[in-house]
């Protein structure tokens, strides 16, 4: 790989950790870790082709195109923790990633299959939802931007863009519960 290349990956990584939380790579490894598949598998799951897959995981490619996918992508992370803190059994992992595979990556605020046992969806799980949609209409950079020039009269509102629009899972998370009362 020449410098130009290496450059072109550092970057896609660098946009990866910014619109998913961390490079899609170490993302991918951690759910076919977690979940027991291979990369073929997890590329029939989300919907993916398995050399569109490998391409995100290299950094040859930067943004996952699909809201669906994406979707997919967040569904699979819940359940992955979900199966990490056995709430889940490797059984019922396997059912629910068929029904991630059906799903057409609809709002997860209107579903019930991959929400906690309550039946309601996991703080989580909706803070991805809303970085996911901020991160579908603007960069992290452009986020960053509109909420430096709304922090003089609405400050509130331009730390909910960077928290949400540029920060990480654990930031945005935090906010939200600081937030609800």
């Amino acid at each position: 790989m020449d410098a130009a290349q290496q450059e072109a990956t550092a970057r896609a990584r660098e946009l990866q950790r910014s619109w998913y939380g961390e490079p899609l790579g170490a993302l991918f490894r951690r759910l076919i870790d977690d979940l027991g598949l291979n990369q073929a598998r997890l590329a029939s799951v989300l919907g993916l082709s398995a050399p569109m897959l490998s391409q995100l995981m290299s950094g040859q490619r930067a943004k996952i195109g699909n809201p669906a996918v994406v979707q997919r992508v967040q569904a699979l992370q819940e359940l992955s923790s979900q199966v990490a803190d056995g709430s889940v059994s490797a059984a019922e992992a396997a059912d629910r990633m068929e029904e991630v595979k059906k799903t057409s990556g609809g709002s997860v605020l209107n579903t019930t299959q991959t929400t906690a046992s309550s039946g309601a969806p996991t703080v989580r799980r909706v803070v991805r939802e809303i970085q996911s949609l901020l991160r579908s209409v603007a960069a992290a950079g452009d986020i960053i931007e509109a909420a430096d020039t709304l922090s003089a009269s609405h400050p509130e509102l331009a730390e909910f863009l960077r928290v949400y629009g540029a920060g990480r899972t654990a930031e945005a998370v935090a906010h939200y519960e600081a937030h609800q009362s």
